[in-house]
């Protein structure tokens, strides 16, 4: 090699190496270097593709001097091509323009590219990339230039490299700071929608991305629910179900996935969607809490990229972080759901309770008084706050019921059902209440609580009198018909005899004695009748404690 030729290859690797060692973000390494090269190695365009070590193809890195239809070309080069790069060396060609085989012939020729150097990028002797050095003149590339091309594709994997490290631990104590973040903000707050919020707003920010999605997996149909979402339209969230698409199956079988092209990746269904709504590159994260996945979360960007392994690792310690968040914050939700269920029944029991028409209590084993409805609160003319907790005993202080008759006592010291029924004077007026008590048994088989039923029987009482009265004065009309019975044979007989002796006498005073005879015998016949009549009867006071009976 001449001296002036490597006197110039000196100063490009020299302005290579100072380049790429004051630029510290491997992003901005690799722009600049596409964007240097061509001047300095007097080509007219360059090429870096990353290896994707998920996936095992080559994304594009960095690129310039080419236009976009060319950069998204299906195949880069032909299978032996690539095979080489693979294995580490380098490949020239020249006049591919009139070369035929390639699956993307057409687009390389009106690209007007007739000479490419693609060169593997090395970095401790593994394959990390690619660099094409591509020229619109034929050109045939000496030995000498793709030596020196390869010994600058190293320089470029080591600078790729170092700004890969360096950005890794600048990002990953910046990601640890965040994840700290996202976790005091996700667990400072049981409201499912703020958790999901904060993370669907917060994840993209950290990345430097279009918008973040999360769909979360419903226990009865097993389908992911579209649950948050930030910076993205509408049309493109309700595109479709996206359960089919292999970046989700592998989400939810719990791997982390990144596609870096996802208009050429076959884990990508919906491509045209995706295209209008200006993603390039996506991450799918699952969603775990504990060893358990519950969802996936989507980062998706707007720029071609490369996500990192530091930045896989972040989304993925940030997805458990809100996993678990979003399962406290669910059970949370359901708690409150039970709860407030839980009071919505109380109230409606409390509302029969008080509809009830009897008094009704409950006394725990301590017979203090946990619940009473409200005819019972009306009775004792007391609020509900003022009966409760009170001693069961000072509820019948001033009433007729001994303590050993008391129905709850015996149902604590029996288990079983006791009913006790005792007269009170209410407002001067004697009141009869039947007392019904009921246990309630715990597991172990012992009381917990008691329920009474207290009921005014007076108009019962008043009733089963009524009854007794009428049972009375039924036996009273059927004695009185049947002593009347008996007394009209002898009477008619006498009364008949005395109307006969009356027409035989002829002394008046005995004629005057046997009329008055005949007059009593019809009366006591008028009597008799009113007896075998009679529907009832009443007493009247007579002479001094005597009564006699007025017949009806």
């Amino acid at each position: 090699m001449p001296l002036i030729k490597e006197q110039q290859y000196l100063k490009v690797f020299q302005k290579v190496t100072k380049m790429t060692s004051m630029v510290l973000d491997h992003q901005q390494v690799m722009d600049t270097i596409v964007s240097s090269l061509p001047d300095l190695l007097s080509v007219d365009a360059a090429t870096i593709r990353l290896l994707d070590s998920e996936t095992g193809q080559f994304v594009m890195g960095a690129a310039h001097g080419l236009s976009k239809e060319y950069l998204s070309r299906m195949s880069i080069d032909t299978d032996e091509t690539m095979e080489m790069i693979r294995s580490g060396y380098p490949v020239a060609k020249t006049e591919l323009n009139l070369k035929e085989g390639h699956l993307d012939q057409e687009l390389v020729q009106n690209e007007g590219i007739k000479s490419v150097l693609t060169l593997p990028i090395l970095f401790q002797d593994s394959i990390i990339g690619m660099l094409r050095l591509l020229t619109r003149n034929k050109r045939v590339f000496t030995a000498d230039e793709i030596s020196f091309a390869m010994a600058l594709g190293e320089q470029v994997g080591i600078a790729i490299s170092n700004s890969r490290m360096f950005s890794e631990m600048e990002n990953q104590v910046d990601f640890m700071k965040e994840v700290q973040e996202i976790s005091n903000l996700v667990s400072s707050s049981l409201d499912l929608s703020i958790v999901l919020d904060t993370i669907v707003e917060r994840l993209p920010q950290s990345l430097g991305c279009k918008g973040c999605s999360i769909r979360l997996l419903q226990s009865q149909s097993n389908q992911l629910e579209l649950v948050a979402s930030y910076g993205l339209s509408k049309t493109y969230l309700d595109r479709g179900h996206i359960e089919n698409e292999k970046n989700v199956e592998a989400a939810l079988s719990g791997d982390p996935v990144s596609i870096y092209d996802v208009s050429n990746d076959a884990r990508i269904i919906y491509k045209t969607n995706m295209e209008e709504e200006g993603i390039k590159s996506l991450l799918s994260i699952p969603i775990k809490a504990g060893v358990e996945v519950i969802g996936v979360l989507r980062i998706l960007s707007d720029v071609a990229r490369c996500f990192t392994s530091g930045e896989i690792n972040f989304a993925v310690t940030a997805a458990e972080v809100g996993g678990v968040a979003i399962r406290n914050a669910k059970t949370y939700q359901q708690i409150t759901l039970l709860f407030n269920q839980i009071e919505e029944n109380e109230r409606f029991l409390a509302n029969i309770l008080d509809c009830i028409r009897p008094q009704l209590l409950v006394v725990d084993k301590e017979k203090h008084l946990i619940l009473v409805n409200r005819v019972l609160q009306d009775v004792m003319d007391c609020s509900e706050n003022d009966l409760l907790g009170i001693p069961y005993e000072t509820l019948w202080a001033d009433m007729d019921c001994e303590e050993e008759d008391c129905p709850v006592n015996k149902v604590l010291d029996t288990g079983k059902s006791a009913t006790f029924t005792h007269k009170t004077l209410q407002n001067d007026k004697v009141v009869w209440m039947e007392r019904t008590a009921s246990p309630m048994i715990d597991s172990d088989g012992n009381v917990e609580y008691v329920i009474e039923v207290i009921r005014d029987i007076t108009a019962k009482k008043q009733l089963e009198e009524e009854q007794l009265e009428r049972v009375k004065l039924q036996g009273v009309i059927e004695l009185a018909g049947t002593v009347a019975h008996e007394i009209n044979s002898p009477l008619f007989a006498a009364l008949g005899t005395a109307q006969l002796l009356e027409e035989d006498l002829e002394d008046r005073a005995l004629i005057d004695d046997v009329k008055t005879i005949v007059r009593n015998l019809k009366e006591i016949g008028v009597l008799t009748k009113k007896m075998t009549s009679m529907t009832g009867f009443e007493s009247r006071d007579y002479v001094g404690d005597a009564k006699i009976v007025e017949i009806k």
